[in-house]
Order: C-alpha cells, then structure tokens, then sequence
C-alpha cells in the first residue's frame, strides 16, 4: 500500500455497501429517481447489484420501483424482493425475502413470506429455504442444517420463532418459540452468535446444544440469564441467572459458553456500572475487572425504589420513585412532584401489567432526565406506566383518553397514599409521544398544576395515515384522530404547559409546526403557555448551550407553577 487512491465506481446515490463474507464480492444497492414528497427515501426508486471486488458487475439481483402506495396496516409490505442481503455462514450466498400475500396482510393465505438463497455467480435459480406463517423479521444463520428464524404480527403482538434446515426445504420446520412478544416475563431469550470463521456471526453450536441470553423480566425483578438449549429434546436448561435482589447484573457479552465465562456489567442504585468476569460453572464470586468512581456524588443520598400500584379497573402499574436525599421518611413532609411517563400499547392486560423497571440500576440522569430535579427538593415518579389497552375487537387509541387519564390518577394517588407529595403541586412531562400524552393529560384532567412536552405532536390530522401504533388512517377513524388532538381540545386547557421543540425536527410525526400551531391555538384562548424553539435542534437536543437552556426553561417552569404554586 502507498496511498494512492483509484476511482472504483462511478458517483451515485449508494444507500448500501456490503461485502459478502469471503471478500471477494459486493453487494450495492442504489437510490434512482423519481423521487418522492410522500413517502421516505427507502420507498424510492433503488437497484441492487453484486460486484466482484475488482469493480466487474456479477449480477443485477432486484430493480424496485417508486413505492408510494401499500396496501393498509403495518403488516403490509411492498411486492417483490426485499430484505436482500449476504448469508453469514457462507463464502457468498444472498438471502431475500418475498411476500406470498401480495403484502397485503387483508389477503387471507397459509404462508406470509418465502425466504430464498441464491448462490454467487448465480447460474442456477435461487433456491426457496422457508415459508413464514406471519411477516418475516430476521434469521440467525447457523451452519449448512441448522439456522434460526422469526417472524411477527403486529395486530395480535405473535411472534414465532423457527429451527429450520436451510440446506433441505422438505425438512419441515418446528417452530420453538409461539408467544406474545409484548410478554417480557417469558421472553425467552435471544439465541447467542460469535464470529465464524468467515469473520460474521453465527450461531453458537456446540454439539447438539445452542445457547440463549436474555433481559429476564419476571416479577421478583429484572434477572438477566445465560441458558442452553437442546437441538434433539428441545429443552432449555438455566445455565445462570442474576439474582436481582440488591444488584442489577446484565450479560455484557459471553467469553467461552462452553465454559460458562461471562463478562457481566454489575450495580445498584448507589454503587457506579462495573464489569466482572463471572465463572458460572464454578459457581464462585464474580471477578472485578474495572473500577470506574461514581460522578454523580451529588445523588449518593437520594432514596429509590420502585413502587408498584393499580388502576380503578385492577390493572397493575409501577413507577420509579425518587426521594431528595435526606428526606424524613417518618416525618414525611409534602412535597411537589414530577410524574414523567411515555404511554404504550397493548392487546392484553397481562402484558401491560409488567414491570419492567429495576430499583437497583444506577441513579444516572441523561439530559432529558426528570432525576435532576430530585435535588431541588422534588418527589420523582419516573417511567411510570402508561399502558393503553385494546384487547380482542378493540384498538387501544378507541378509549385512549379515558385510560390516559386513570394512569395519571392511580400514579398520583399511589404516591400520595406513600405521604409523600402534596396533590396540588405536581406536574407532568414527557418527551415526543409523552409530549402527546402530557397535553392530553392537561385537556381532560384537573390532576396536574403545569406540563412539560417536549418534541410533540399535538393535531393528528396532520399524521392522517397513521402514528405511533395507531395504523388506521384518518378517514377510517376520524373520531380517534379528533378525540386523541390536544389541538382539538384548545378550548378546554387552563394549566400552565411549557413547549420545548428543535427547530430542524425531521421526525415525520413531530413537525417543529406541531408546536407552533399548538402554541398559536393556546394562547389565542388564552392559555398560559410558553414556547421555546431550539436552533439548529433536531427531536432529541445535543448542543450544550440547549441542553442547559432547556434544563433552565424547565426549572424556571416547575419553580413558578409548582413548587410556588398558590
């Protein structure tokens, strides 16, 4: 090598660049016009060729057109090839997926999806590996007999997980895994890869015997676990399992599975993140490996927990609470409080009932962090649950207000039934769907004394096809679309909300418009409302001077509306 530099392909638009795993080939894929004003640029025009590695064209594999309309729901898909792309475990074979539904998840059919191989210099016919019951969502490639797939749908939260042979389509796949996987308690875990000798990962196989890794949400705690599973019995054995009772261990990557050596990351809710060497076959006490010092002395004192509560209508919810350092927790003087959430949905109450939350992870506040103001002598309930519910027939966003609004009322009453808050001071915040959530919140309800939304979207309308897990369009119901707009609702708001927004927010939901039109609505009904607009800020704030000037604006906010509240 001397440094000189060659042109080895021509300007273009490449969306991707991908070597196969024995180097010798390249996968491109390109973006060509027309172009689009509705749909992004992954739905544009795009060419997907193999190159040999001198720059020679092997194979045109996939010419897409301009794709601006699909079919309704979020299961739908585009025709053709999609999701083309180099196996792991061989030399150079790609891999594509083909919708057997036309991508329309309306159209009845015994089979969503057909994988296929095709093998570099593609003389033969590519080759069909497996059919997937729902949409495709990913394979683990293994070896030539063994490879792990999934796939998912949305409208029920099923995803099911397949052991198939990907050399032998006659063999007939089992599916392992059939579950909720919006059901954390028994998830069962992620099969665990390493770098093959190709350089890609792989699946881990010993034997007969893969092995899984997983979060371990139960309801003793968050419990991360190392297991083993048996290709012929198709039993899984726990292999280790974190205790969860006074420290939060997480997996940070498994050194030797045969052996058992994990690297684990291991703290508590005062103790600083550190990485031990944990030895599971023999069962001996972890080995510390890097002793990074806390930097948030500051919080050393401040008392966490997580609190667990019910809805008027039995379902359980769960917050993480935050004391000032010092607090007299027999005394229990009322305090202001901060309730900061973010609301999902779900298809059942089980599910949505989860805790998912750990009291032992580190006190550690982001920039977006509510935490901060457990130092100014606030109550923090942060990630408290707002699940919203459609079970069967029905969609979540069908009672979405009547269910936002008894989330914040059971959060509320749950700390004030503690003795800790006084129920005339407490605000409410979230960022993006939260911001949605807080402005709702503040239309329909007299709970709060003032709100933070920050990066919001605030009129529906303005998102007619669709949001956040909402898939019917406008015209299809347009009873939610109103009912769900705070922008609707101007007219109803009377407590103090703060808008934050980047002026350069390209999220597609969450136009820097949302708030300004929101804000111009308020104030023409004489709401009292701020707005504040960050140069050059894009959904999520990065430059110092914002982060401060936001983490002022809010301070300045909950100082005058809530804690001085009179």
């Amino acid at each position: 090598m001397n440094g000189d530099k060659t042109m080895w392909k021509e300007t273009a638009m490449y969306s991707s660049v991908s070597f196969s795993p024995d180097g010798e080939n390249i996968l491109i894929k390109t973006i060509h016009k027309p172009f689009s004003y509705l749909v992004t640029y992954g739905r544009f025009p795009s060419k997907t060729v193999v190159y040999s590695k001198e720059g020679y064209k092997i194979k045109t594999i996939n010419e897409s057109p301009l794709i601006e309309d699909l079919p309704k729901g979020f299961m739908a898909t585009q025709k053709g090839m999609r999701n083309i792309s180099w196996r792991s475990d061989k030399p150079a074979s790609i891999y594509y997926v083909k919708a057997q539904d036309e991508g329309d998840p309306a159209i009845e059919t015994e089979f969503r999806d057909e994988v296929f191989v095709w093998d570099v210099p593609f003389n033969s016919e590519p080759k069909s590996i497996l059919k997937t019951i729902q949409r495709f969502s990913g394979i683990i490639w293994g070896n030539n007999e063994i490879a792990i797939a999934q796939d998912r749908w949305w409208n029920t939260r099923n995803s099911k997980t397949y052991l198939f042979n990907p050399s032998d389509s006659n063999v007939k796949p089992e599916i392992l895994f059939d579950l909720n996987y919006q059901d954390r308690y028994n998830d069962p875990g992620r099969f665990l890869t390493e770098k093959n000798e190709l350089g890609k990962q792989s699946l881990v196989i010993d034997k007969n015997k893969l092995y899984l890794t997983g979060s371990g949400y139960s309801a003793e705690g968050i419990r991360p676990f190392f297991r083993q599973f048996d290709l012929k019995s198709k039993e899984t054995v726990e292999i280790w399992r974190a205790d969860g009772k006074e420290t939060y261990e997480a997996i940070s990557k498994v050194l030797d599975p045969k052996k058992g050596i994990l690297l684990t990351r291991i703290e508590a809710s005062k103790v600083f993140p550190n990485y031990f060497i944990r030895n599971t076959k023999k069962n001996s006490e972890p080995e510390q490996i890097t002793f990074f010092e806390n930097p948030f002395e500051i919080l050393d004192g401040v008392h966490k927990e997580v609190i667990t509560y019910k809805r008027d209508d039995g379902l359980d919810l769960s917050g993480t609470l935050y004391l000032p350092a010092g607090y007299d927790m027999d005394k229990k003087e009322k305090l202001p409080m901060i309730l900061w959430a973010y609301p999902r949905e779900f298809k059942d109450k089980a599910s949505a009932g989860q805790v998912s939350s750990s009291p032992h992870r580190f006190t550690s506040p982001s920039y977006g962090s509510p935490v901060f103001w457990v130092t100014q002598g606030y109550v923090i309930l942060d990630g408290a649950a707002f699940p919203i519910i459609g079970e069967g027939e029905k969609e979540p966003n069908d009672s979405f207000r009547e269910q936002l609004v008894a989330n914040g009322k059971a959060a509320i009453d749950a700390v004030d039934k503690l003795g800790y808050i006084d129920k005339n001071k407490v605000a409410v915040g979230g960022h993006s769907y939260g911001a949605f959530m807080t402005a709702n919140l503040l239309a329909h309800s007299d709970l709060f004394a003032a709100g933070i939304a920050r990066s919001g979207a605030y009129n529906r309308t303005l998102t007619p096809f669709g949001f956040q897990s909402e898939e019917r369009s406008y015209w299809e119901a347009p009873d939610v679309y109103n009912n769900m707009s705070p922008f609707m609702h101007a007219d109803k708001m009377k407590t103090p909300l703060l808008l934050i927004h980047g002026e350069a927010d390209n999220n597609s939901g969450t136009y820097p418009l949302q708030s300004e039109r929101y804000f111009n609505a308020l104030k023409g009904m004489g709401a009292p409302v701020r707005l504040v607009m960050l140069p050059k800020e894009s959904h999520g704030y990065s430059a110092r001077e914002s982060v401060l000037h936001v983490i002022w604006e809010q301070d300045q906010w909950l100082e005058k509306w809530v804690k001085n509240r009179k």
